[in-house]
């Protein structure tokens, strides 16, 4: 696992033990049994107790029983989780950024009380509601509405590529209140509601070790006190994938350690060529020295970015410049050491082809790389060039 600038020096005690204690059981629990689970399209639902026992379901939060680490400790642990799978890593993220935090940053005290402490144990999965099938990249287009009646909203609407769907007991729908020009409200909507309905997406080839889902909401009633009071319009969902995209940031780098790791190995013991290694020639150490340098770029993005967002000074914007960095780098740095593997490289004897469908995935969700580099090139600007 390469530091080449001794990243690691600036880790808390406290930092170190979490990324050695999420490191040890990646090792003992993931890695062995995610390529099994990623070749039959299945989600390891027995880990969902460890990872919670461990403290990973919304741990950079505070209060509710949930650990309170620091945001370098927040991004460590979801990079040892993504180093065994995208899959995994994704599972803690939405539970713990886009649907622990908005209940935590704008929930009431009795929805904060009645969900938090379980879904930080695990009792409680939860998923996010906000991409539809004909909305992504533009949100705010989105076609699902909550009507009032009486003590009541009534919401009808599909969402797609949800994940945790179909495990979730409780959905964050983010609808338009009152119809298709209305405000952009959220909405904890229990799964057993009558008139909900969580379908499993088949037929992936990418995070196929991750429950993903189309929700279909035909006229579910819900209480008022299911609206979080404490946001209104579209800063509540951004908000919600700002704080995942951070964690998507730091999570990659994990992907990269395990496809580095793997195909140093390979290079050093797969013999061609007059008896010498394939890492004894030219082309092959350029390939690793590339891929050290982006892998301590994102190392040291994702280190001062999390620096930003402890000292309050976090824009979006920073979050987006590490997600289209480090995801970007992290796919390359997967191609290539299935170019290094090889013919071997195409099993999954080996992370790396799991790890670069996976980020093929990573590449487009919780904003694309376009929609990123657009939203920088408006930073730089002062242009939105989005119409």
């Amino acid at each position: 696992m390469p530091d080449f600038f001794d990243v690691s020096r600036h880790l808390s005690p406290e930092e170190r033990a979490i990324q050695k204690e999420v490191r040890a059981f990646v090792d003992a629990r993931v890695i062995p049994v995610v390529g099994e689970h990623f070749e039959k399209g299945t989600f390891p639902l027995e880990l969902i107790p460890q990872i919670a026992q461990l403290g990973l379901l919304g741990c950079n939060l505070h209060g509710y029983g949930c650990a309170g680490l620091s945001e370098v400790g927040y991004g460590l642990a979801m990079q040892e989780l993504e180093r065994g799978d995208s899959g995994i890593r994704s599972f803690a993220s939405v539970q713990g950024s886009l649907v622990m935090y908005p209940i935590h940053a704008f929930g009431s005290d009795a929805q904060k009380e009645r969900y938090l402490p379980k879904m930080a144990k695990g009792e409680i999965i939860g998923c996010f509601g906000l991409t539809e099938p004909d909305h992504g990249s533009n949100p705010s287009g989105m076609r699902t509405v909550a009507i009032e009646d009486g003590d009541s909203y009534v919401i009808t609407g599909t969402k797609r590529w949800i994940t945790n769907g179909n495990l979730a007991q409780v959905a964050l729908v983010w609808a338009k209140v009152g119809g298709p020009n209305g405000e952009v409200r959220g909405f904890l909507v229990p799964t057993d509601a009558k008139g909900f309905e969580a379908r499993l997406i088949h037929k992936k080839v990418s995070l196929r070790a991750s429950v993903t889902s189309e929700l279909i909401l035909e006229e579910v009633r819900v209480p008022k006190d299911a609206v979080l009071p404490g946001v209104r319009g579209m800063k509540g969902p951004l908000s919600c994938l700002t704080q995942a995209r951070y964690g998507i940031a730091w999570g990659v780098i994990g992907a990269m350690h395990a496809c580095y790791d793997s195909a140093l190995d390979y290079a050093k013991n797969r013999v061609q060529f007059a008896g010498k290694p394939i890492a004894a020639h030219q082309l092959v150490q350029a390939k690793f020295a590339e891929m050290m340098t982006q892998i301590t770029s994102a190392q040291l993005m994702a280190l001062e970015v999390a620096r930003l967002k402890n000292e309050g000074k976090l824009r979006p914007q920073h979050v987006s410049m590490i997600k289209r960095n480090n995801v970007r780098a992290a796919l390359e740095i997967a191609r290539t050491c299935r170019d290094i593997l090889g013919g071997n490289g195409i099993t999954l004897e080996y992370p790396v082809m799991r790890h670069m469908c996976n980020l093929e995935t990573v590449y487009t969700y919780e904003g694309t790389h376009d929609i990123h580099t657009l939203i920088l090139g408006q930073d730089a600007t002062g242009i939105a060039a989005f119409e």
